[in-house]
């Protein structure tokens, strides 16, 4: 990839990415093998005026290899420092930007118990500071690099050289970067159509959405009351924006964490803790996984709901029609940054506080109350289809088609 793409690409994911602030404490999360375009990303935010940017690097093999040889009580074993410095870094407003370059079924010979132990106990330390970027209290972003291993997954009928190419296109596309573009003019009229589509569902308040479609999902999702659409870029307490995902294509909003029943059918794998979990299916009564299934990789999924209590419970509903830009692609990427944006999607655990009315000031019992999960995981899956149907069922039994074959209609 050339060098002007490579820092139009950066200068995208710092000025309307991450959005750093004069002064503020950035942390990059990148691969090593990635250290070029983190450099750019580096001299981008020192100059749009950074005090300080710290790169955490990391490297999926190594990673990879500590669960291969490690024992459990030394995988499970979070030391202090990291709880420290966490919390140093919130206490100073940092922000963070994650580049993603991630492996497909990179785990598919680490025992998924091993990991599943690990990332538990990991979670239960981190727990105080989850709500940071759950309430958007400092700006966060998630970007995506391609690498030769995960190329070759999406495109596996071509040489390694020319795979690469073609994922790094897609990525390129998907984030709205060309040659001849203004990737940041693009990026804030995206975002003012995303709020448009928010502002009308936000409008109808609807009490429950019904899904369904010829693959099997029949599904009612409750939403909680005075519930918020969001799509696009959010707002810190300090007002600054940013966009959290890149790309990204949803309104995303609150589910009634005790008021979703039926089935629904994934339509896309899931690639979770370096496994693709495929065909796999979820039945729902009261707001609770009861029974599931998978053609690849179930024992992963039993221990994805079995992370906490509220592992079995929905935390995201997401619309995004099927004639969107990612999903025109036609491609799979085993990648949920991507694959979440090219069709409706549902996310286990977690909610996002701002998708209801004063939620980011409400304690974890508070937004119980309010209909909200809480969990330690928010991992989305995809079960949008060409023909999906969507109802919006207001609290006076009125309702109101969303979408029909795919798309909105409204």
């Amino acid at each position: 990839m050339n060098e002007n793409i490579l820092k139009k690409y950066a200068r995208l994911a710092i000025y309307s990415g991450i959005n750093v602030q004069p002064g503020q404490l950035l942390i990059i999360n990148a691969n090593v093998r990635d250290y070029q375009f983190v450099e750019y990303c580096v001299e981008y935010a020192y100059q749009k005026g950074a005090g300080s940017v710290v790169v955490k690097w990391g490297n999926e093999n190594t990673s990879h290899m500590a669960y291969q040889y490690e024992s459990l009580e030394s995988l499970s074993e979070v030391a202090d420092w990291e709880v420290e410095r966490v919390k140093y870094e919130h206490e100073k407003g940092a922000c963070y930007l994650s580049i993603a370059s991630s492996t497909p079924d990179l785990m598919s010979d680490i025992d998924p118990e091993k990991m599943q132990k690990s990332r538990i106990a990991y979670m239960k330390k981190m727990k105080p500071f989850m709500n940071y970027t759950m309430n958007n209290e400092g700006q966060w972003c998630v970007i995506a690099l391609p690498n030769p291993t995960w190329a070759k997954k999406v495109f596996p009928d071509k040489n390694e050289d020319d795979a690469v190419k073609a994922l790094w296109e897609a990525i390129l596309y998907a984030v709205r970067v060309r040659e001849d573009n203004d990737p940041i003019s693009e990026w804030q009229q995206h975002d003012e159509s995303l709020k448009k589509h928010c502002d009308i569902l936000n409008d109808y308040q609807f009490e429950k959405l019904h899904f369904k479609n010829e693959k099997g999902t029949d599904l009612y999702v409750g939403l909680v009351k005075n519930h918020i659409w969001v799509g696009g870029g959010c707002t810190t307490p300090k007002g600054v924006f940013f966009n959290p995902n890149m790309p990204t294509e949803e309104c995303f909003c609150m589910p009634d964490r005790n008021n979703v029943n039926g089935i629904v059918y994934a339509s896309k794998p899931l690639s979770y803790s370096g496994k693709v979990i495929d065909d796999f299916w979820f039945k729902f009564e009261n707001g609770k996984v009861v029974t599931y299934g998978a053609l690849k990789h179930q024992e992963s999924l039993k221990h994805l709901l079995d992370t906490d209590e509220g592992s079995r419970y929905l935390g995201e509903v997401a619309l995004i029609g099927y004639d969107s830009p990612i999903s025109n692609l036609g491609i799979l990427f085993y990648n949920t940054l991507f694959d979440e944006n090219a069709s409706c999607h549902l996310a286990l655990g977690n909610c996002y506080p701002e998708n209801v009315q004063g939620g980011t000031e409400m304690e974890e019992e508070q937004l119980r109350n309010a209909g909200g999960n809480t969990s330690m995981n928010h991992v989305d899956f995809m079960f949008g289809t060409a023909d999906m149907s969507v109802t919006g069922i207001k609290t006076d039994g009125t309702e109101v088609t969303i979408f029909e074959n795919g798309n909105f209609v409204i």
